[in-house]
């Protein structure tokens, strides 16, 4: 099957069947289409995944009795998205979608497909006004995390539902160890690739627009990486200095592992992760960057199984998470998570931060982040965990003093996507202090 609207209802279905993510599931979907398609299998994968909670209201409007086949519903919201967001000429959407139909072997269903489509196109204006009042339709979030947010964050939701609904520029993190900020601007100049410095890292540049990383010049060769300004802090905030022990827990896919040894190239670094397939992401961005650090596949929260008892210098823990600070870049969030995850991950992210506190020196330093914006994972966590252990000292107040880059919280500091410039990243750089005498 290489069509290109049947292969994006097949990975549609599979989000809402849990059956994967969109950075799984679009390289097997990719390699089904001719290379001329793949822009827009990708658009419309995207697209659906970001708009789902809204067109899924639209849909329910215009279907008369629910569609009980999986991958039909799917189609239906690829071909609605198409109707309302895309600028295919609306009749080459919708016979298109018919025939993609087909391709599933829907042929019993092509009157549906194309009757429903026709009904919106139709009734567009009427539908659009009947729902404007819903909250999930104005927010295009699900209506638990959209309450969630407006809890947490009050007048501010709005500016981040926006932010999330909209495409993530292109984000470069040069490699400050190999060139300038300024000098690899002028290369990106040379190659007619328009930038901007970033406002809050300083190895980080904003493309005017996104580019193949092959036309990235000095790639291959280490001079710069792909990777959020927000997340870019992480290893300007850790501070790593010459000689130090490290530790990178939950280090997949690498980018903060590489950063960590651009800025010192001097580390005694470990780089741990849960999964092998993520360690072996970990392994080509330090090939690529000709970098080395020891690299362990374990659980964080298990270090009794893995740790070789030398407590660390330094630990930057970056915690499985809710990712709901970069759904402009994973639109796919929206129809993964559930409410009930952020419970479990809260108790996961406690687990991980006590057994990290354990290997970590007295007077080390352990910079917990998530990219996450919701409290409970974040400055609520934070905040217990320092009122149940007495050597923890929270030292991100002074670093807001020096850089105020991010909100404060009752623990720790926030940045949020369509506030600040990059996505939405939390952080609380933790001291252990040193004991008593």
């Amino acid at each position: 099957m290489n069509d290109p609207r049947a292969l994006a209802a097949r990975v549609i279905s599979r989000l809402y069947q849990d059956r994967g993510s969109l950075q799984r599931l679009l390289p097997w979907a990719e390699k089904q289409v001719d290379e001329k398609d793949r822009a827009l299998l990708r658009e419309l994968c995207y697209g659906t995944a970001r708009f789902a909670p809204r067109l899924e209201l639209l849909l329910g409007k215009l279907l008369r009795k629910p569609v009980k086949d999986e991958e039909l519903e799917a189609l239906i919201l690829v071909g609605l998205y198409q109707l309302e967001y895309t600028r295919i000429p609306d009749h080459a959407a919708i016979s298109a979608t018919v025939e993609a139909a087909r391709a599933l072997k829907l042929g019993h269903a092509t009157g549906v497909v194309n009757g429903v489509l026709r009904n919106a196109l139709r009734d567009k204006e009427a539908l659009t006004r009947k729902l404007s009042g819903n909250p999930q339709f104005s927010s295009a979030h699900p209506e638990w995390l959209q309450q969630a947010i407006k809890n947490a964050w009050g007048s501010e939701a709005k500016t981040i539902f926006t932010a999330n609904n909209s495409n993530p520029p292109m984000t470069l993190r040069v490699n400050l160890a190999k060139t300038s900020r300024n000098d690899y601007l002028k290369q990106l100049s040379d190659a007619a690739i328009p930038a901007q410095p970033c406002t809050i890292s300083a190895a980080g540049l904003v493309l005017e627009n996104p580019v193949a990383v092959t036309r990235l010049p000095g790639f291959d060769d280490g001079l710069v990486s792909v990777q959020d300004e927000s997340a870019q802090l992480a290893a300007q905030l850790l501070e790593p200095q010459p000689g130090e022990k490290i530790l990178d827990a939950c280090a997949a896919p690498g980018g903060k592992t590489c950063h960590l040894l651009e800025l010192q190239p001097d580390l005694d670094l470990t780089a741990l992760d849960v999964e092998e397939e993520r360690l072996d992401r970990v392994i080509e961005n330090l090939e690529r960057l000709g970098m080395s650090a020891q690299l362990i596949c374990a659980d964080a929260a298990e270090s009794e199984h893995w740790w070789d008892g030398e407590q660390y210098d330094r630990i930057l823990l970056d915690a499985p998470c809710s990712a709901t600070g970069v759904i402009r870049r994973n639109p796919d969030i929206k129809l993964l998570r559930r409410p009930e995850d952020i419970t479990e991950l809260a108790e996961l992210q406690g687990r991980i931060l006590r057994a990290m506190w354990r290997i970590l020196k007295p007077g080390g330093t352990l910079l917990y982040a998530t990219c996450s914006i919701l409290p409970e994972e974040n400055s609520a966590q934070v905040a217990r965990f320092i009122a149940e252990t007495p050597d923890a000292r929270d030292n991100t107040p002074q670093l807001l003093n020096e850089q105020p880059w991010g909100l404060p919280q009752e623990a720790g500091m926030q940045l949020l996507p369509g506030i600040h410039a990059g996505d939405g990243f939390y952080y609380a750089k933790l001291e252990k202090l040193l004991p008593e005498n």
